[in-house]
């Protein structure tokens, strides 16, 4: 039993816990402390529990993929996948990847963020499945991003391009699968 309590308090303490949770902070405070000297940021109290919010999804998603295994391609897999989402929604909602934050084209970026979390749940998280599933959310993304090519050309191409992410992911995944 006090083996236990002492893993316990351990993994509860371990910098790789810390440092994930200390970035977000930092993050989550940068804002504060700049609408201090700039009036060029101005965040509500909505934009910081929306950023909160997401910040600590990212974190709380990372910490529960890397439980799920100590290979270092299948870690770095997780990490490339949940900052791809993270920019996902983020970019979104900041400035938008096609045109402005409000074009209806980019809630379709939603779609990728359903297939990445769909596929992960349904390969049970497995690496062979999650290079799978990130091999399909980089198609959607690229096909949604080509559709955006009239509206916004340089959007369009970024989001085309963000592809490389999920690739990147996706190729991690199958090298953890493959050891």
């Amino acid at each position: 039993m006090a083996t236990n309590q002492k893993s316990l308090q351990r993994s509860v303490a371990s910098p790789w816990r810390l440092i994930p949770w200390g970035i977000a902070a930092l993050l989550l405070i940068a804002p504060f402390v700049a609408m201090r000297f700039t009036t060029e940021v101005q965040w509500t109290g909505s934009d910081f529990i929306f950023m909160a919010i997401l910040l600590g999804s990212v974190v709380l998603g990372f910490e529960f993929l890397i439980r799920r295994s100590t290979n270092l391609a299948y870690r770095l897999g997780a990490a490339v996948a949940v900052v791809s989402a993270f920019l996902t929604v983020w970019v979104n909602g900041a400035v938008g990847m096609i045109g402005s934050e409000n074009n209806p084209a980019n809630l379709w970026f939603g779609g990728v963020l359903l297939i990445g979390l769909t596929g992960a749940i349904l390969a049970r998280f497995k690496p062979a499945g999650l290079a799978i599933t990130m091999v399909v959310a980089a198609i959607a993304q690229a096909v949604i991003g080509a559709t955006g090519l009239a509206v916004d050309v340089r959007g369009a191409i970024f989001s085309i391009a963000f592809g490389a992410l999920w690739l990147l992911a996706a190729g991690l995944f199958r090298l953890a699968a493959s050891k």
